[in-house]
């Protein structure tokens, strides 16, 4: 394998969706860059959405990502707020889908037990095992370190039948 692979993870939320994006050459994972996109509050949902997929498309038109990785959104006990949360979800899914990338999805427990070793790690834990697996890597918030993961994630998995799983799933 002498091609180099850059992934974009995504880590959706309605106030803050983290991305991070990493080159994937055969084993080696390299850093580089991440943040968050950002709504703000005072608006209208509509007008939040559009902060988000403007945001997106910037951070992909900016570093040109050959492949996509989102997270699968987490059922909340507030049905209100996981609605919000998977129409946030469908923006993450609809921006890298119309560069025409292919855009693999991967459960939250399933990027913890790639990162950790353990399906139930708390967020500190994932920050933690980020900058272990990327010394170089800089994130400023959990929004951030968790798309990281999920990048990370998809680079390791992304040849194997856990990968080919995920894209399944995504179709």
């Amino acid at each position: 394998m002498t091609t180099v692979t850059r992934i974009i993870g995504i880590d959706p939320g309605l106030r803050h969706t983290g991305w991070g994006v990493v080159d994937s050459l055969g084993n080696s994972v390299r850093f580089v860059a991440s943040g968050s996109v950002n709504s703000d509050g005072a608006l209208d949902l509509a007008s939040r959405l559009v902060q988000i997929h403007d945001g997106l498309d910037a951070v992909l038109h900016q570093y040109q990502p050959d492949e996509a990785a989102v997270e699968i959104t987490f059922v909340n006990k507030d049905a209100g707020a996981t609605l919000k949360l998977g129409q946030a979800r469908g923006v993450a899914l609809l921006v890298p889908a119309k560069r025409g990338l292919p855009v693999a999805e991967y459960a939250p427990n399933a990027v913890k037990k790639a990162i950790v070793g353990a399906g139930h790690a708390e967020k500190g834990q994932i920050r933690v095992m980020v900058k272990v697996l990327m010394p170089k890597a800089t994130f400023e918030s959990d929004d951030a370190a968790d798309a990281l993961a999920i990048a990370l994630t998809h680079a390791h998995h992304r040849g194997s039948v856990v990968g080919r799983l995920a894209k399944l799933a995504a179709g």
